[in-house]
């Protein structure tokens, strides 16, 4: 797959920070992970950490696919509501969800501080409403959280304007949020597996797939296999064509990244993060040298060609937004970019076996815009799967979904 369009931010400013090698043998281990990006690269260290013997495949070089393009905002805010999932699944499971991925972002500090250096940073979050008729679900929304101790705190349009300094009917103030460089993170996670015994294999494709009932052999177009107890299907969007069932559908995103802005500049947008109500939404967050980046605009086209010819346009639309709201602060776009972007139905990820390959092929389907806190939750939830024990959210995340 084509998965992006344009100049990606983390691929410019990093460049190419690891090369290894292609498969060139037949190998066995304990578990296989497809995708070399934040998702697979999150699932083989959590392995690798406890005790397995992982090989991971990249099709690409690692973290070149949709990690290059992600704009990494760590929220445990859903794109769909903690109260739209409570009317989806019950509120015990909607509660579960969000609480997992709040921690899922403590979790991912505490990696990025073992790593270093991955641009990492704590920040608070404010989702606000588009349109004054967003103000009641925003509001239920608010009052959920709160009956559940999550930090957040409510901002009627005069608390926007005062604090933020734009007009909006009003907004949730959520303390607990981050951002980091996903590529870097990737890249530093799989080179740490390496130097600690585990095997990584770039520019490999798997191209079949044949689970048995005690390990899955897996072969390369040139006839090398790997065979292996266990196999996570961790790469990305691509995933999906491995599956008969579609489980989510495919859509194109937009962002750009601006030079580095004085803080006094940016202002509130120096450590809040700043998303909408509408759908799709408009988001925006700062680097850890003052690069204002922003994203959204997205829409149904998933033909690579044409995503390529809309990233211009697409820019100054966002452009345009962000000045509707802050119309003195100076900024342009530096680079500027399309990914592919999947969504499900209910904004939840998939994790787990399906019945197409039974338990030894585990699926790691963090899609929407949680993707990275998913994939922290997933790397727990997939390694529970293949030890024998059950995890809490197995039932919610899973593709049977619980009712």
């Amino acid at each position: 797959m084509d998965l992006k369009s344009g100049y990606p931010f983390w691929a410019i400013k990093n460049g190419l920070m690891c090369a290894f090698p292609q498969l060139k043998a037949n190998i066995s281990c304990d578990v296989v992970v497809i995708g070399g990006g934040i998702t697979g690269s999150l699932i083989a260290d959590n392995l690798g950490k406890n005790g397995f013997d992982v090989v991971v495949v990249e099709q690409r070089d690692i973290a070149w696919g949709s990690s290059a393009a992600s704009t990494a905002l760590l929220q445990y805010e859903i794109d769909t509501h903690m109260a739209d999932l409570a009317r989806m699944y019950g509120e015990f499971h909607a509660v579960a969800a969000y609480k997992a991925c709040a921690a899922a972002i403590t979790d991912l500090r505490d990696l990025a501080d073992e790593l270093g250096d991955v641009d990492f940073g704590m920040r608070e979050s404010l989702y606000f409403a588009s349109k004054r008729s967003h103000k009641a679900e925003l509001r239920e929304e608010y009052d959920l959280r709160i009956k559940h101790e999550f930090d957040a705190e409510w901002l009627d349009a005069g608390g926007v304007k005062e604090r933020f300094g734009f007009k909006a009917p009003c907004a949730i103030l959520t303390k607990l949020a981050a951002q980091v460089d996903p590529y870097r993170m990737a890249s530093k996670l799989l080179l740490r597996l390496a130097e600690r015994g585990g095997r990584v294999f770039d520019r490999t494709v798997i191209h079949t797939i044949e689970p048995s009932e005690d390990k899955v052999t897996l072969q390369t177009p040139e006839g090398f296999k790997i065979q292996a107890r266990h196999v996570v299907m961790a790469a990305g969007y691509a995933s999906q064509k491995w599956l008969k069932q579609s489980v989510a559908k495919n859509r194109s995103s937009y962002a750009f990244i601006t030079d580095p802005i004085e803080e006094s500049a940016l202002g509130p947008l120096a450590s809040t993060m700043m998303w909408e109500s509408a759908r799709p939404y408009l988001y925006m967050r700062t680097t850890g040298n003052g690069r204002l980046l922003v994203g959204g605009d997205d829409d149904d086209i998933d033909i690579p060609a044409r995503r390529d010819r809309r990233v211009d346009s697409k820019a100054k639309g966002l452009c345009k937004k962000v000045r509707k709201l802050f119309p003195d602060l100076q900024m342009r776009p530096a680079f500027s970019w399309g990914g592919t972007f999947a969504e499900t139905k209910d904004g939840l990820p998939f994790f787990g076996e399906h019945p197409q390959y039974g338990p030894r092929v585990q699926f790691a389907l963090a899609y929407g815009g949680n993707g990275i806190s998913y994939s922290m939750i997933g790397a727990d939830l997939l390694r529970a799967n293949i030890e024998g024990r059950l995890h809490p959210l197995a039932g919610l995340f899973g593709f049977s979904r619980v009712g």
